[in-house]
């Protein structure tokens, strides 16, 4: 699937060009280059899709901040993605309605390879990115 992508920090655009600067690491639109290959899906490569196309669960009643709050969880893998030296997470990143909302970096052998959001807003496309030091970036996408 094709994507803008920072070639500074690996941020993908989902919108349909370059932003003025990259939201996660604040570099130029120049530091943009399409990449026809940028994001995987499961039907691009089927024996490496169980451990890398994210896993959404929305919880609409959020266990922490009661009022006005859905936990967004994300988990890599319908079978758990490795988090060894050689192969793992590096970063999950979460977009609503193809606008950046955050990303967060995994340490591997450490941490697992899942991450969560607190998200105020009840409605919209979300899509999660993992990308996978071997393999790539993968996506997947659900309606709020």
């Amino acid at each position: 699937m094709k994507g803008i992508v920072c070639r500074v920090c690996g941020y993908i655009s989902l919108n349909e060009g370059a932003p003025d600067k990259c939201p996660v690491c604040g570099a130029p639109r120049t530091s943009f280059q399409e990449k026809l290959d940028a994001i995987k899906i499961a039907q691009d490569e089927l024996n490496l899709s169980e451990k890398h196309t994210p896993v959404i669960v929305v919880e609409k009643k959020c266990g922490l901040i009661p009022e006005g709050c859905q936990d967004i969880h994300a988990k890599i893998g319908k079978v758990t993605h490795p988090m060894t030296q050689e192969h793992y997470i590096v970063f999950i990143d979460f977009y609503l309605d193809n606008d950046f909302l955050a990303r967060v970096h995994l340490t591997p052998e450490k941490l697992n390879p899942a991450a969560a959001l607190h998200l105020k807003v009840e409605s919209g496309k979300l899509s999660v990115i993992g990308h996978c030091s071997l393999h790539g970036c993968w996506i997947e996408e659900t309606n709020l």
